[in-house]
């Protein structure tokens, strides 16, 4: 829309007129009867105190005037501070007549905004230590709780900024007993309305884009509506005074945080959800909200937590609230607001616990109240009961890292094989009667199983639209690879000679899939110093373009060695990083230097293992060690600015200065939206946090965003089908193992358990067959109950049938015979020949290296051009119904030689921009499945009826097609009747040869099938003059399809 053109005036009349839309009176400040040096509308304070306390003396009333009159101006913010707790808490007024109670006093009714007197003035002319006057004030009985400040929108020269600087530094500076009572502050140029405390620094303003749960806003005049509708409705603004205008305890720092508009709609909704859900009567399940990562989610939680101690209170009777991290390192920066945060959150009771005892101590003791911030990890078998009250709320931060493992495991102790449970159970087991809320950045579809349906989002689109975030350019660099056809052959050869040596079949393929991961890839020395070297180039310019502006980096490696590879090669291209120093600054204070440790500009951060080098064990370091580089990494000054890292960091970890993020780690779903928010955050001088991709996660990105980036739909419909998937395995090993007695691993001791386990491991491989289909039908069984284990679907016999599978499944997949090579052996000899077999291509900026930003228009259109991939569940579903069967029977798999594998790997990894991957479970389905089979099932649906028109089965179409596509490629006469009975017979002559498993593989069959076919289609006339070719697309049809359901 095109801005009308407003002066400051007419910006002014436009907005006392929606005040006064709203209800509010409007008085012009000339008008009113007053010295310049007072502040209070003292009228207003009186009509509203002798009205709601009529019972009062004048002299106790001028008392009650008095004490918030005459708070002290300065310090500003003390004197700001004290004035927000006496209207917002009230005080106890010790009556004249000492027979009577003490009364509580409020200055204002949060329970009934329309018992208030709520005005608008302009023109309010205050004298102090300089005349000032502010251009619009709101009074609530008569305090003058909130200022606005208007430029014009006409000149480009005054913006919103001034606005800021003349609230925060001249009034602040020059009005300070008006400033006191100032608890909101608006500034607005009619294209800019944005809100925050007198305290708030200018990035940390925002605009309140949304009036109600319907309405969604734009920028522009909406926003000021929205401003006044959604911030300064009466009751709207009286909440906000309650309960969503935050003092820490301390009074070190000028911190007054007002709540943005996304935190103050999830904290009320979850406030009525969580009460809806409230056992005894509702379910627990208390809700998920959904907030963009680096969106404040921490202080929504605060939020929460203050509304669950002061409202409703019949419903909650003083509620218990547990506060649930995943980390130590984030339970620092939630304990960190939390204690320091008793006062807001009106209790003394703010602790964080340190041990499983002090947990049961405060908990099993405490019969109502407190806020306690503990990990997730705290919770343990021996916890055991810890209350059984319905009002303890736990609000879980990150909830799909710690929370959905309600599962169990085997483990193998001194005394024989124990079940052990996740965290999750124990909590419930300590809490049965809890309500549970989730907060998140990234739902997954376990958060809403164990949470419930998510209330309230906020997404990253809307994070960044409002500036709450900084906007994420992403740009894509690859590193290509090359790979040699002998050397690749020679692997293959290995693996035929170890086999042949009597090493384990399982741990051949085990090794074969490690080789060919694309880990292999990203290590391959001759690659990381390409990339390495990339890194340094394109960090350096970055650098270069904002000297005066801290910009951190970040590198993510697909694993340890990885990671030290990665160093070790920034190393040798630059080694001056690498001097240890405290800062490059040289404008730092005694005090300030202090703060700082010597270290190189780069260094990892991981955990260290027991095996590692001796140079990456002492380079990787302690928990301690890792505790400094963070606070290090946190602080500005310091020369380290460049991290290394695998797993850690790079989820629920903040640095706002972080502006770069180079990626070579292949990431997806909801870690890889954790991963790139981490340079999201704002900061000053930074308008984008930048992406570098040298792996090509743009297809994985897009579908992340597009997952989670958006309104969430509940996505729990994919379940039901992997349920059936696990189920039908299941019940596939059953079967298989039907004659085995397995009592003692469900009833007996540990050690009975262990013993049986032995024996099913040997009673599955008496024959090689049965081994093999064990195997094959164990491992897609496993990875059906990783997927739906979580959901809490299973019930416990089929936990236990499923754990006694995969226990046997291990014990076998482990045992190698004589001195044959096992998976770790192969693994290293490997590795060596495809570091041989491949050479690095360089680096490659694609599309003449655009950056692209996310959620620009372009990145938009790509967004809807995006067919999410057919889910897993689907493609499994419409490949078992091919009966799984057909694929055992006594048919071993054929791995695919690992030649075609490694080269279509390095294939899938060189054309990852347009590839995706869809989950293991999925891809060892498809990949065993040849075309064909795809091919039918799509012919299936696109003409499901036409073959049951022909009267045949789609076997018998599939050569039926293949008869019609001959026919009209050699252009020779033969009636479609006679195709039908022709590929019929075909059918039933190909399944009598395929009835021995082998067939594919014996040329005697083959010959057989070759000789009979050609008697077949001779003595029907196919064709009318013999041709060869003909023949052979037959027969090549016959062996194709029978392979491809075998």
């Amino acid at each position: 829309m095109t801005m009308p053109k407003f002066t400051e005036a007419q910006l002014e009349e436009a907005i006392i007129e929606l005040f006064q839309a709203q209800g509010y009176d409007y008085i012009n400040g000339d008008k009113l009867h007053r010295k310049y040096d007072d502040v209070l509308l003292e009228e207003d304070m009186r009509k509203f105190l002798s009205h709601r306390y009529s019972n009062l003396t004048d002299i106790e009333l001028e008392k009650v005037i008095k004490k918030i009159k005459y708070i002290p101006n300065t310090p500003l913010y003390m004197g700001n501070r004290e004035a927000f707790y006496l209207v917002n808490e009230g005080f106890n007024l010790v009556r004249d007549d000492s027979a009577l109670a003490p009364i509580h006093i409020e200055y204002i009714d949060f329970e009934n905004p329309e018992n208030n007197m709520f005005k608008v003035v302009n023109q309010y002319t205050v004298q102090d230590v300089r005349e000032r006057r502010p251009d619009l004030i709101l009074f609530i009985n008569g305090i003058p709780v909130a200022i606005f400040e208007f430029k014009t929108a006409i000149q480009e020269t005054t913006t919103v900024y001034n606005a800021w600087k003349q609230i925060t530094i001249r009034y602040n500076r020059d009005i300070p007993s008006l400033m006191k009572y100032a608890f909101l502050s608006v500034i607005s140029d009619g294209a800019n309305t944005k809100l925050g405390s007198i305290f708030t620094p200018y990035e940390y303003y925002y605009s309140w884009n949304k009036a109600n749960d319907t309405e969604k806003v734009s920028n522009g005049i909406s926003a000021l509506l929205t401003m006044i509708h959604g911030a300064f409705a009466k009751d709207r603004v009286v909440a906000i005074l309650r309960d969503f205008i935050y003092y820490p305890d301390s009074d070190k720092k000028d911190t007054a945080i007002v709540t943005r508009y996304p935190q103050f709609f999830a904290a009320n909704k979850m406030l009525e959800n969580i009460k809806l859900h409230l056992k005894p009567h509702g379910d627990g399940k208390g809700g998920t909200y959904f907030g963009a990562t680096g969106s404040g989610k921490t202080n929504t939680m605060l939020f929460l937590s203050r509304l669950l101690a002061t409202h409703d209170r019949e419903t909650f009777k003083s509620p218990t609230v547990v506060i649930l991290v995943d980390r130590e390192d984030l339970s620092d920066q939630t304990s960190k607001l939390f204690e320091g945060s008793k006062r807001y959150l009106k209790t003394e009771k703010v602790k964080t616990i340190g041990s499983r005892a002090e947990l049961k101590q405060e908990l099993s003791v405490n019969e109502s109240g407190g806020v306690y911030i503990t990990t997730i990890q705290k919770f343990e078998e021996a916890t055991g009961l810890l209350s059984e009250r319905t009002n303890i709320i736990c609000i879980s931060d990150e909830a799909h890292r710690t929370q959905t493992n309600v599962g169990s495991k085997l483990k193998y102790t001194d005394v024989g094989v124990e079940t052990s449970y996740g965290f999750a159970k124990y909590l419930r087991d300590s809490f049965p009667n809890a309500t549970y809320a989730g907060f998140t950045g990234t739902p997954i579809d376990e958060t809403i199983h164990v949470f419930g349906e998510v209330v309230e989002s906020y997404t990253m689109k809307e994070s960044t639209d409002d500036g709450i975030t900084v906007r994420i350019s992403y740009e894509p660099r690859l590193a290509r690879v090359i790979t040699n056809k002998e050397q690749v052959a020679e692997i293959d050869n290995y693996y035929k000679e170890v086999e042949a040596q009597g090493a384990n079949i399982e741990q051949i393929e085990a090794s074969k899939r490690t080789m060919s991961k694309v880990t292999q890839i990203l290590n391959h020395p001759d690659r990381i110093r390409k990339v390495a070297i990339d890194i340094v180039e394109h960090y350096e310019k970055v650098v270069s373009e904002k000297p005066e502006i801290v910009q951190k980096a970040m590198i993510v490696c697909s694993n340890r060695e990885h990671a030290f590879n990665v160093y070790q090669a920034l190393k040798s291209v630059r080694s001056d990083w690498f001097i240890a120093k405290k800062t490059d600054r040289d404008d730092l204070s005694k005090q300030e230097l202090e703060k700082l440790e010597s270290l190189p500009k780069v260094n990892i951060v991981a955990t260290r293992s027991q095996d590692d080098v001796k140079e990456m064990y002492d380079l990787l370091g302690d928990a301690k060690h890792r505790k400094m580089l963070d606070t290090q990494f946190k602080n500005n000054d310091s020369n380290f600015q460049i991290v290394i890292v695998v797993d850690m960091w790079i989820t629920g970890f903040d640095v706002p200065s972080l502006a770069v993020m180079y990626i070579d780690k292949p990431l997806q779903k909801h870690t890889l939206i954790q991963t790139i928010s981490r340079v999201n955050r704002v900061f000053e001088g930074k308008d984008h946090g930048l992406v570098v991709d040298y792996i090509g996660i743009k297809r994985a990105m897009l579908e992340a965003i597009k997952t989670y980036g958006g309104e969430q739909e509940s996505p729990i419909d994919e379940l039901e089908v992997t349920l059936k998937i696990f189920r039908n395995q299941l019940s596939l090993i059953d079967e298989l193992l039907v004659n085995f007695d397995a009592s003692d691993f469900y009833c007996g001791t540990p050690a009975e358990r262990l013993l049986c386990l032995n024996r099913g491991a040997e009673y599955v491989q008496r024959l090689h067959d049965m081994e093999v289909r064990f195997m094959y039908l164990s491992r897609r069984m496993k990875s059906a109950y990783e997927i739906v284990f979580p959901s809490g679907e299973l019930t416990d016999e089929e936990t236990e049938k499923a754990q006694f599978y995969m226990a046997i499944r291990s014990i076998i997949y482990k045992q190698t015979k004589g001195n044959a090579p096992d998976a770790e052996i192969m693994n290293k000899q490997v590795q060596q020949m495809i570091e041989n077999a491949i050479a690095s291509t360089g680096v490659e900026d694609i599309v003449n290296n655009d950056k692209q930003e996310l959620f620009d228009e372009s990145f938009l259109d790509e967004l809807d051009a995006l067919e999410m991939p057919i889910t897993k569940f689907n493609a499994l579903l419409k490949l078992l119904r091919r009966a799984i069967d057909q694929y055992g029977g006594t048919n071993q798999v054929k791995a695919i030689e690992f030649s075609e594998r490694l080269d279509r790997v390095v294939e899938a990894y060189n054309n990852r921009d347009s590839q995706f991957f869809v989950s293991e479970v999925a891809a060892d389905f498809i990949n065993s499945l040849s075309d064909e089979i795809m091919k039918i099932l799509k012919d299936l649906q696109t003409d499901m009826d036409s073959f049951k028109d022909l009267g045949i089965s789609y076997e018998e179409k599939a050569f039926y097609d293949i008869l019609i596509k001959v026919r009209n490629e050699h252009e020779f006469e033969y009636a479609d009747e006679k195709c039908i009975d022709l590929a019929k017979a075909i059918k039933d002559l190909v399944d009598d040869k395929a009835q021995y498993a082998d067939w594919s593989s014996r040329e005697d069959i083959k010959s057989q099938l070759n000789m009979d076919l050609t008697i077949l289609l001779y003595e029907n006339g196919y064709p009318p003059q013999w041709n060869d070719e003909v023949f052979e697309q037959v027969l090549g049809q016959a062996e194709n399809f029978k392979k491809s359901t075998n």
